[in-house]
């Protein structure tokens, strides 16, 4: 893995939907929009609405959702789709 990307899986309850490198990565919670960068502090969060994945070259791709949960340890996202509920 490089050192300045992330290593990043999203997953939904059929399988695999992307697993790869990027620059970063945005979603939304209770609280608003964020972003995940590269060297983030551990944490776990329920997700809402999409997942924006940026590639290191600049392009984005986005994967639309109801609920997640995102799970962020030392540089590998883990975003599990499909999953919880927000209120």
């Amino acid at each position: 893995m490089g050192e300045g990307v992330l290593q990043v899986s999203v997953r939904s309850r059929q399988g695999l939907v992307f697993s790869g490198e990027l620059a970063s990565v945005t979603s939304f919670n209770a609280k608003g929009e964020f972003d995940v960068l590269p060297m983030h502090t551990n944490f776990v969060s329920m997700i809402a609405k999409k997942v924006i994945l940026r590639k290191v070259g600049g392009k984005k791709e986005e994967i639309n959702l109801n609920t997640g949960v995102m799970m962020v340890e030392k540089n590998e996202v883990k975003v599990f789709l499909g999953v919880g509920m927000m209120g």
